[in-house]
């Protein structure tokens, strides 16, 4: 039996129960292929039941506010994701008359819709002959055949691309695809594979070479770049605090944050903060009181950020203003969103708060 058919034959018997393999609903399919990107699967169903009550529907979520879908995708990171699958899903509503394109070429008309997610609706959905390429496949596919090509350079990609067209199975191209895909999830993985257990053993090269945990391979990583962000926790005299939408088109665009202050090195003094409030605030700034002495550190892929968090007094009512409790029901970062549940003296928030 060859490769393509031991691993549908695997996944008919070791296939894992998820929720958006209930039945090939091109809405539900794409919304699970979308949360998966940079998301593990047990996070993911969470977020996939609670968006599929939410917007049971494609014009559900398209007659949703930018915010409220925010608000559900938090903590999910790679906001880009939602704000594109909002955009994605007004364009199936309005200009498809709610009902999915099929073909890969049409997907890839669809806001944030590549190559891979239009590849795995098409197949999985309607059956067409498209093989998929996700880091679950490159990883069997390299291990397989033993293909040490950097999977993330041009040449890589365009080699297992043309690879894995090659073992799809055509009679069933969404079954193969998903069979792939869950046997470098829970079979082949990244440590510690399963080799004992695994069906295509006997002709799998890095197996016989013992290369399997260098395999496959990427270009050296670039070391993330470092940022400074000291945010001003405004508190005016009701106890009110100030938070803004993030504009621009950067990753927390659309986020809510406090005003802040980037700096790509370096710390910043008190006095210089003062500085910077009484711009933001003339004639308003009282005193300015770091809360933390430590920096909030944050990770993201290609950031390494280390927040600060500055208790700005003001004398007069903040136009706009909202209560602590409101701030935190805003959609935020998750760096944000972890600093406002770490807070346990609600003093930070009271006009008469001494430091």
């Amino acid at each position: 039996m060859d490769f393509s058919k031991q691993l549908l034959n695997w996944y008919s018997a070791h296939q894992r129960n998820l929720p958006w393999r209930q039945d090939k609903d091109p809405y539900r399919v794409w919304l699970s292929e979308v949360m998966l990107q940079q998301t593990r699967v047990a996070q993911a169903i969470d977020y996939f039941e609670a968006f599929t009550r939410a917007f049971p529907q494609v014009d559900a979520l398209a007659d949703a506010s930018e915010e409220e879908v925010l608000k559900l995708w938090q903590g999910l990171g790679y906001y880009s994701r939602a704000r594109n699958m909002h955009a994605t899903a007004k364009q199936v509503t309005h200009q498809f008359n709610g009902v999915f394109p099929q073909t890969v070429g049409e997907l890839l008309q669809l806001k944030g819709i590549g190559p891979y997610t239009a590849r795995a609706i098409s197949s999985i959905c309607f059956n067409t002959p498209v093989a998929v390429v996700d880091g679950n496949v490159y990883r069997v596919l390299s291990r397989y055949t033993g293909g040490d090509l950097p999977i993330d350079s041009t040449s890589g990609i365009k080699h297992f691309a043309e690879l894995a067209q090659s073992f799809l199975i055509h009679t069933d191209p969404g079954g193969y695809n998903q069979a792939i895909m869950e046997f470098g999830a829970t079979m082949c993985t990244p440590k510690k594979p399963q080799c004992a257990e695994c069906p295509v053993q006997s002709s799998c090269v890095a197996y016989a070479t013992g290369t399997v945990a260098e395999l496959p391979k990427k270009s050296p990583k670039k070391p993330p770049q470092a940022l400074w962000i000291h945010y001003l926790v405004a508190v005016d005299p009701v106890g009110n605090t100030l938070m803004l939408p993030r504009k621009g088109g950067g990753i927390w665009a659309g986020l809510y944050t406090f005003p802040s202050l980037e700096r790509p090195s370096a710390e910043l003094a008190e006095g210089s903060v003062l500085l910077e409030a009484q711009k933001i605030w003339p004639d308003q700034v009282g005193q300015v009181t770091l809360l933390h002495e430590a920096p909030v550190v944050h990770r993201l892929t290609h950031r390494l950020i280390r927040a600060f968090f500055w208790r700005v007094e003001l004398h007069r009512a903040l136009a706009g203003g909202y209560s602590p409790s409101a701030a935190q029901n805003l959609p935020m970062p998750v760096l944000m969103a972890e600093w406002f549940s770490a807070q346990k003296n609600p003093y930070f928030w009271d006009s008469n708060y001494t430091p």
